[in-house]
C-alpha cells in the first residue's frame, strides 16, 4: 500500500483554497492512501469562526472529497470540524477517512487540549467512539494529535485488529520533542505501523513544525518529512512485517486484560482495591 504523508500550511477559514490544495496534491502525486493534517480543510486557528465553517457529514466539503476519491480511486484522510448529527450545535474536531466508493468513516477527537495556547474544550465536544476501518490493504485506526498522549486508545485499536494507525496533528514546535518520543513508542508497544501527519507554518501564535513521519511495528523510522517545510512524501508499506514483528516482540500475546479493569477502578476512585476470593 502506497501512503502519501502531506505536510501543509492550510489557509485559515478558506475551505475553497484548502480543498483545491488537496485536489491538486492527489492529481500530482500517486498513492493509494493520502493523509493530510488536523483541521486541514479549515485551518487550525478558527476559534469563534468554527461555527461558521463546521459542516455535517453530508456537507459540501466531504462531497467534494468523495468526488476526488472516486475519480482517482484512492483513500483520503483529512481533518475538519463537524457538527453532531443528532444534537444541534455540538461540534467535533474530526478526522474523516473517505473511500473510493464514497463511503466515509468519521472519528471525533477524544482528548481535547485546553492548556497554554490550546482552548479546544471551549469549542469542541469530546468524541466517544473509535473508528476501525477495513480496506483491501489493511485495517486502519484514526487518532488526532493530543490523543497520542493516551496509550489506551492505541492498544484498543490494536486489539480490534488495526495494522496501521494514522494520527493527524496540529503540533507546534514547543511540543515537538514530546511527539517525536511518543510516535515510535506507540508503534513499538502495539507492533503496528504508525503514520503521523502534522501541519506546518505559522497560524496566529502557533508555529507548527511539520516533520510528518512513518514508523514500522518495531519502531524503525521508514520516512520523514523535513521540519518547517511543506512536502509530500510517499512510502510503500509491506504489511507482512507485522507478523514478523509480533513473533519477535509478542506484546499483544502478553497483554494482561485485568489491568484495564484495575485502571478503570483507579481512575474513578483514585484508590486500588484488589478483589480477593473468600475462603471458608
Amino acid at each position: 500500500m502506497k501512503i502519501a504523508l502531506v505536510t501543509n500550511r492550510p489557509a485559515i477559514a478558506d475551505k475553497k483554497t484548502n480543498l483545491a490544495f488537496i485536489k491538486k496534491t492527489i492529481e500530482t502525486h500517486k498513492a493509494s492512501v493520502y493523509v493530510f493534517g488536523e483541521l486541514q480543510v479549515t485551518g487550525y486557528a478558527l476559534h469563534d469562526e468554527i461555527r461558521d465553517h463546521a459542516e455535517t457529514i453530508s456537507g459540501p466539503s466531504i462531497q467534494q472529497l468523495k468526488t476526488i476519491a472516486k475519480k482517482h480511486n484512492c483513500y483520503i484522510t483529512t481533518g475538519l470540524p463537524l457538527y453532531d448529527e443528532n444534537v444541534n450545535g455540538l461540534i467535533y474536531n474530526s478526522a474523516v477517512f473517505i473511500h473510493p466508493n464514497e463511503h466515509v468513516n468519521v472519528y471525533h477527537k477524544w482528548f481535547l487540549p485546553t492548556l497554554g495556547p490550546f482552548k479546544e474544550k471551549l469549542f469542541y465536544d469530546e468524541g466517544e467512539q473509535l473508528q476501525v476501518i477495513s480496506t483491501p490493504f489493511a485495517t486502519i485506526g484514526l487518532a488526532i494529535c493530543y490523543d497520542i498522549y493516551f496509550p489506551e486508545i492505541f492498544r484498543t485499536y490494536t486489539m480490534l485488529g488495526a495494522d496501521l494507525i494514522i494520527c493527524i496533528s496540529a503540533s507546534p514546535n514547543i511540543t515537538r520533542k514530546y511527539f517525536e518520543t511518543l510516535i515510535p513508542a506507540r508503534a513499538i508497544e502495539n507492533t503496528v505501523f504508525f503514520a503521523y501527519v502534522n501541519l506546518v507554518g505559522t497560524q496566529e501564535n502557533l508555529v507548527f513544525w511539520g516533520g510528518s513521519q512513518l514508523y514500522d511495528p518495531l519502531g524503525s523510522l521508514l520516512v520523514k518529512a523535513p521540519y518547517f517545510k511543506e512536502s509530500v512524501i510517499t512510502y510503500d508499506i509491506d504489511f507482512s512485517k507485522i507478523k514478523q514483528a509480533r513473533a519477535a516482540r509478542p506484546v499483544l500475546r502478553d497483554v494482561r486484560p485485568e489491568i484495564f479493569y484495575d485502571l478503570w477502578e483507579i481512575s474513578r476512585h483514585h484508590s486500588y482495591k484488589k478483589n480477593k476470593k473468600k475462603t471458608g
